[in-house]
């Protein structure tokens, strides 16, 4: 019978390797969901891991054998689930290892997930994450600031830099349309691999795109925003901070049709 699984290196983990990872925090992943046993963007994904891999550990592992520790994982579950495959060093924290310490891949799976409904509102925070173009894990301001937003009565937070520009929210890359062209945002931020796909299929569409400085005093002169990552392709976001922001449903209907325009392949 298959299940929802925990690998280390395409064999179930124990707890005796488990514990060592338990309170761990140097090491990076990605996220996907899984339908019928393929996944959208898989070249995305394994770039994600190879160049995050050089960033912290000064190597990466050939594309090949992570995709046989992903394979692993799909063949012990359903055919619709949510992936989540860490890549982290052996040798811990707070070490200096070189070459001869290979990185290991921890793969985690659960059920398939689609994100919430929608329309969010995003509270505004002046955040910079360290290493913005990496996914590394134990980025205790994400939740943090999430915390903090729904108190103050928000879904969400969006993070303005020290320049006064919206990068990216908590877990989530924005995009905002001016009513012909998707506009995304310039600063430092993690590029999510449904952003790449959906900007490269919005190419293949011919749809006009964009990326430019956005402020919070731009956003009344656009025609909708949301916000997208492995979840979904887009969820409506109606307000930031205090400016309200039109829902524009054909701007989210687009964005999902280019997302499903992406093959989903085997790993």
């Amino acid at each position: 019978m298959s299940s929802f699984v925990v690998q280390r290196n395409g064999q179930a983990a124990t707890a005796e390797e488990l514990a060592p990872l338990a309170f761990a925090g140097y090491a990076h992943f990605t996220a996907m969901q899984v339908r019928g046993g393929r996944v959208r963007g898989l070249d995305l994904h394994l770039e994600r891991l190879r160049l995050a891999s050089v960033e912290l550990f000064g190597h990466a592992l050939p594309d090949d054998q992570v995709r046989s520790y992903l394979r692993a994982a799909l063949a012990a579950g359903p055919a619709d689930m949510s992936l989540l495959a860490t890549v982290y060093s052996p040798s811990g924290e707070f070490t200096v290892a070189g070459r001869e310490v290979q990185a290991e891949v921890l793969v985690r799976t659960g059920p398939a997930a689609s994100g919430p409904q929608g329309p969010l509102t995003l509270a505004t925070v002046e955040y910079e994450r360290v290493l913005p173009a990496v996914k590394h894990v134990g980025e205790v301001a994400k939740t943090y600031f999430l915390r903090q937003a729904v108190g103050q009565g928000f879904d969400d937070a969006a993070f303005v830099d020290r320049q006064g520009r919206l990068s990216e929210a908590s877990i989530w890359n924005l995009a905002f349309w001016d009513g012909s062209a998707v506009v995304w945002p310039e600063a430092d931020m993690l590029g999510g691999t449904t952003m790449g796909i959906v900007r490269r299929q919005l190419d293949r569409l011919g749809v006009p795109q964009r990326v430019q400085e956005i402020t919070l005093a731009d956003l009344p002169a656009l025609a909708g925003a949301v916000v997208m990552n492995s979840w979904t392709p887009g969820v409506a976001v109606h307000r930031i901070g205090a400016v309200p922001l039109p829902e524009a449903p054909s701007f989210v209907e687009l964005l999902h049709r280019a997302y499903q325009s992406e093959p989903l392949l085997a790993p």
